[in-house]
């Protein structure tokens, strides 16, 4: 108890001063663990069990998000591996040639090294609402594919294989209308958040890990089990908050492998150096498979880390004498500094592109992936961005009247839904700079920005406003003191939703109590 309060105390304040100073609190939980550590403060069983369960929690969720056929794309599959091959033999060469460590060293340092963390990318895309956007949806393919790999890796260094029960698995898929079934029992509260618990924590880790699996891929397949039931986005909104309590444990986790000394430090630094040719990589062989430059510069760029499976590789590698524990403790401040270094970066990442996309451009082949497309709005007078329950509601509103409205999403998923309903909406992504320029506004009066998040409405604003679109634009906001940002942004109104609720919930209570005056 005395370990946890001080886990909580440390982690909080120094997530704090971190997020004071414009980083994300996750870095401030890295480095609360290296002071702990240096303290000769060490991990244990109840930190493990919160970080392990906070990492499942999470591949539940991003499973709740994702469509299982995106996987089997050529820049999924190909890319991955890929760009898995050429690191690895790159990396070795380099250790080889620089370093007089023995060969298995090498192997498994270069190894431990290709793989890109899923914690990291899918919460910072997450957090950007950025999962089912075209970019999104391939980064975490490629690291769903890496982890597969790295399963493969340690199932056979660590000479087992899975249980010959595991085949049973493939049943899961049968079970769905059971799975939903229970969903829809469980109401919207408590019991919601026990259930998604019990198929993340339950279901997809622990049947998973009892036959000889890995435990964070079960957590991801049960998501995606999920992902077309109607409440699949209710229930992660429902574990979001217990999700980010318990990832900081991981992070603290990661922080407490060891303590760190300058030597350590200085070599780590080194190996991050080695970060900018990963997204390099990255970036040309997905403009290889035909994406544009800017899909291709912000998968690149979210994939920019070393990851939490590379220390698992590396652990193994310590246990069957093929690393020292030297090397260990290196490899874990390698992976903390290559998080420390992307977090920000994917924060800005969209700025980032804006500043370097005249240079990323011209690199684009004139061929373009099918889901890359630009899109044609037709004989459209209105356009709302963001099709979620807001802009589904100004949409629906404005067809009523016989307006001429059309809808984008960055959602295939949700496009396919009110295609299916009726509505005319087109995939596409409102925060792509290369959208704006690639599409005729000419005849659109209105464009309602109506995305959850406030950076999205905000670029979607200043690229309307720099590709000369002159119309009106609105948008919306879910705190107050973002008002002023839209509009500084170039919206011409923005509003407040929780005032808008309000005044709408009236107007719907004075029409059912006056139908004689109601106005069309």
């Amino acid at each position: 108890m005395v370990l946890a309060t001080l886990w909580i105390t440390v982690a909080f304040f120094f997530g704090l001063a971190v997020r004071y100073i414009g980083l994300p609190p996750l870095v401030g939980y890295l480095v609360a663990g290296f002071g702990l550590s240096i303290y000769g403060i060490e991990s244990n069983t109840t930190l493990e069990a919160v970080a392990h369960a906070g990492v499942q929690l999470l591949l539940f969720s991003v499973g709740l998000k994702l469509r299982l056929k995106s996987l089997i794309r050529t820049e999924v599959l190909a890319g991955s591996l890929l760009h898995m091959a050429i690191s690895v033999l790159l990396v070795m060469i380099l250790l080889y040639v620089v370093t007089d460590i023995k060969l298995e060293t090498v192997i498994l340092v270069a190894v431990a090294l290709s793989f890109s963390s899923t914690v990291v990318a899918a919460k910072v895309l997450e957090s950007k609402k950025e999962l089912r956007a075209f970019h999104g949806r391939v980064a975490i393919g490629i690291l769903i594919v890496q982890d597969l790999v790295a399963v493969t890796i340690l199932s056979a260094a660590g000479g087992h294989s899975p249980s010959a029960w595991a085949f049973g698995l493939l049943a899961l898929p049968l079970l769905r209308p059971i799975i939903y079934w229970l969903l829809d029992l469980s109401g919207h509260d408590e019991l919601l958040i026990l259930y998604g618990m019990l198929l993340a924590l339950v279901v997809g880790g622990g049947l998973f890990e009892f036959l000889g699996l890995s435990p964070e891929l079960g957590a991801l397949l049960l998501g995606a089990i999920l992902s077309n039931h109607p409440r699949a986005s209710e229930l992660s909104n429902a574990l979001w908050g217990l999700k980010e309590v318990f990832l900081v444990g991981f992070f603290l986790q990661i922080g407490l492998a060891g303590s760190p000394t300058l030597e350590m430090v200085g070599y780590a630094l080194l190996l991050c150096l080695l970060l900018p040719f990963k997204a390099i990589l990255f970036y040309f062989l997905l403009l290889l498979f035909k994406l544009r430059a800017r899909s291709s510069f912000l998968t690149a760029l979210s994939l920019a880390t070393y990851s939490e499976f590379g220390l698992i590789v590396a652990t193994l590698g310590m246990q069957n004498g093929w690393i020292d524990s030297e090397w260990l403790v290196l490899l874990a401040i390698t992976v903390a500094l290559s998080f420390v270094f992307a977090a920000p970066l994917n924060r800005i990442s969209h700025d980032l592109y804006l500043w370097l996309e005249k240079y990323l451009v011209p690199m684009e082949l004139k061929q373009r992936h099918p889901d890359d497309e630009p899109i044609r709005l037709g004989n459209s007078h209105y356009l709302v961005m963001g099709m979620g329950r807001v802009g589904t509601g100004a949409y629906d509103y404005m067809r009523e009247r016989n307006l001429r409205v059309a809808g984008l999403d960055s959602d295939p998923g949700r496009v396919e839904q009110h295609l299916k309903e009726g509505r005319r909406v087109l995939y596409a992504d409102a925060e792509d700079p290369g959208l704006w320029h690639n599409l005729n506004l000419e005849g659109i009066h209105a464009i309602l920005l109506a995305m959850p998040d406030i950076e999205a409405n905000r670029i979607a604003a200043t690229q309307l406003r720099h590709a000369g679109y002159q119309g009106h634009i609105s948008a919306t906001a879910a705190f107050e003191d973002e008002l002023e940002q839209i509009k500084k942004a170039g919206a011409n109104v923005a509003y407040y939703y929780y005032d808008e609720i309000g005044a709408d919930f009236a107007e719907h209570v004075w029409a059912d109590l006056h139908p004689e005056k109601k106005v069309d």
